[in-house]
């Protein structure tokens, strides 16, 4: 995909991955209650998600059209940033609680070449 076509994918899906993950951020943050300020939906090219110390969570729009699997993924794990903002054996533990099989699932990610932070 060129960069032009990648900005028109961006423009026409963006509010509707904005729903997708918004909802999803919701309903599992139901099972951490952790606090966040706000969720941003980017085009990023290198990366899934991420979560700044302030407490802002962003998403790459196109997790919003992965499988469930790795979407929730990708929102569990930024989410557990909130509480642990590094990736030691207590951050594993947090993303383990309300996804057992991360291991798995970072592992089918690897070829979509995208990192999360």
């Amino acid at each position: 995909m060129t960069g032009a076509e990648q900005k028109r994918d961006y423009i026409n899906k963006k509010e509707k991955a904005r729903i997708i993950i918004t909802q999803r951020v919701v309903e599992l943050n139901a099972k951490y209650n952790f606090t966040y300020k706000k969720i941003a939906i980017k085009n990023q090219k290198t990366r899934w998600g991420s979560c700044s110390r302030s407490g802002n969570l962003n998403f790459n729009y196109k997790i919003a059209y992965l499988t469930p699997e790795i979407l929730d993924y990708v929102i569990i794990h930024e989410l557990c940033h909130l509480k642990e903002f590094n990736h030691s054996k207590h951050f594993w533990s947090l993303v383990g609680l309300h996804c057992p099989n991360y291991r798995t699932i970072r592992s089918s990610m690897k070829p979509l070449g995208l990192i999360l932070t």
